[in-house]
């Protein structure tokens, strides 16, 4: 771990700075200097008056405690990776807020695979939603994609459950911290992927799921990926949101259509209304992504 990694972990976890700070910071000074100057990048960043020298003294002081810390994590199998590593995902820099540093929790290298896609849906699918997300995901695993959601209830464990059984590979993003898995009702399915697979979080293993904490997961799973799959969702579902975040970050969006008189069929025929590709076999899906190249986007 280089001293820029560990201050960035260091500051994340003791929570001096805001993680969106502290990207901006890194952003703005790759070296992420501490020099005492007026026209520092903390000092220009934040409204609020930062002390610049009261955090070089605690770095001094803690970043050897981090070291033991991240020691700590590692022995219950978790992995710590600040954004200036070149262990952190490429493709997740491309969006506008990464997170400053991620947790890990199982098979880490799966970040690295060529082909990453995302299928999210409604916590309540029909039949029909539940055989859909089967079939993309099993067909998408025999073509060796690796398939992202958020271990949510519904379509997202689904798509989870269908990949392990068709000895595909898969990445869940959750809210909030690894000892705190929600809902109740997946926890088993996460320590199995935490065995085999990746459990991925922006939170601090300890930190309770928040309401706000949903939204913020559903930008990594579009983040890590090429494109997203949505299934099942109504016109202001969660699913919904990772659509639209997806489309921000310059990812493809793919939308299965349903019934015109299911309340699930709305969210998907809303999308691609606006331009999302219909899908109804995973060549829909691999037909568009065959040169597939992440765009940046402008930071907010």
């Amino acid at each position: 771990m280089n001293d820029k990694c560990g201050l960035l972990i260091l500051l994340r976890l003791y929570g001096n700075l805001s993680p969106s700070l502290l990207f901006k910071w890194w952003k703005e000074d790759p070296s992420l200097s501490l020099t005492e100057e007026k026209s520092h990048p903390l000092k220009k960043l934040s409204s609020k008056s930062i002390d610049v020298g009261a955090i070089r003294k605690l770095a001094e002081k803690e970043l050897p405690n981090v070291k033991r810390i991240i020691a700590s994590y590692r022995e219950n199998g978790i992995s710590v990776i600040a954004i200036s590593s070149p262990e952190y995902p490429p493709l997740l820099k491309t969006i506008h807020d990464p997170p400053p540093v991620l947790f890990l929790k199982g098979n880490k290298t799966l970040l690295y695979e060529k082909r990453l896609i995302g299928i999210v849906g409604t916590r309540n699918p029909s039949a029909y939603g539940e055989n859909a997300a089967s079939y993309f995901a099993r067909a998408l695993s025999k073509k060796e994609w690796t398939i992202v959601s958020g271990l949510a209830k519904g379509i997202d464990g689904h798509a989870h459950r269908e990949t392990i059984r068709s000895k595909g590979r898969t990445i869940g993003v959750i809210a909030g911290g690894f000892n705190c898995i929600y809902p109740r009702e997946n926890r088993l399915l996460a320590q199995q992927m935490a065995e085999s697979h990746l459990l991925v979080s922006e939170h601090l293993p300890d930190a309770k799921p928040q309401k706000w904490h949903f939204p913020l997961r559903n930008r990594l799973i579009s983040g890590l990926t090429e494109g997203v799959v949505v299934i099942q969702g109504k016109e202001k579902s969660g699913s919904l949101i990772t659509a639209y975040q997806a489309l921000e970050q310059g990812r493809e969006v793919f939308a299965v259509p349903g019934s015109i008189f299911d309340e699930n069929s709305k969210g998907p025929a809303g999308l691609i209304q606006e331009g999302a590709k219909l899908v109804a076999s995973v060549d829909d899906i691999l037909g568009e992504l065959s040169g597939f190249q992440a765009r940046y986007t402008e930071s907010v």
